[in-house]
């Protein structure tokens, strides 16, 4: 049973077909893409001035569970879609240099992220011989971490809008969003 949202038939992740690559199988499909493709004539900047931060599980598509078209926002992800350095460094240039002045925040149940901990990083210090410069930033309720997430965009000094930052934790198992309200 394949458990990809897309064709049952394509070969498992971990298959090769004929010594096809993933990669491979990528490359192809967007030759066949590029061959329909017309320039929307799109200009970068966000048509609803919006950036949704969210964490890069494959199980969230953002734009169909916001009903975004292409075009329409910033999408910023990884893991946890916690709110890092480089995540202010994003939101800064999608405020500063594209125009965007809302923020969303979304986490999810079930993430991978609260099954780990931050020895994750002296684990692969032992493997490798170099720790880590960055934190896992692991936790164990999604809840405070939306909260935590939120107060960081608001209290970053680079960002020019943030009056309207809203956090969410989306349920993997009914595609709802349930919205975070900051603490008092």
């Amino acid at each position: 049973m394949s458990t990809s949202a897309h064709s049952p038939a394509a070969p498992a992740a971990d298959q090769a077909h004929d010594g096809e690559t993933v990669t491979d199988r990528l490359v192809a499909a967007n030759t066949r893409y590029a061959a329909g493709f017309e320039d929307p004539g799109m200009d970068a900047k966000p048509v609803l001035r919006v950036a949704v931060v969210a964490c890069m599980d494959a199980r969230l598509d953002l734009h169909d569970a916001l009903g975004l078209a292409l075009g329409d926002c910033h999408t910023i992800r990884n893991a946890g879609g916690v709110v890092t350095d480089d995540v202010i460094r994003s939101l800064t240039i999608s405020q500063r240099a594209l125009g965007t002045r809302s923020v969303i925040l979304i986490h999810h149940t079930n993430c991978g992220l609260e099954s780990i901990t931050e020895e994750f990083r002296q684990e692969l210090e032992a493997e490798v011989g170099q720790r880590p410069v960055w934190a896992v930033e692991a936790y164990k309720d999604a809840d405070q971490d939306v909260r935590q997430s939120m107060q960081r965009v608001r209290t970053s000094p680079f960002l020019l809008h943030t009056d309207d930052v809203r956090g969410f934790v989306f349920d993997v198992t009914t595609g709802l969003l349930r919205e975070i309200l900051p603490t008092s």
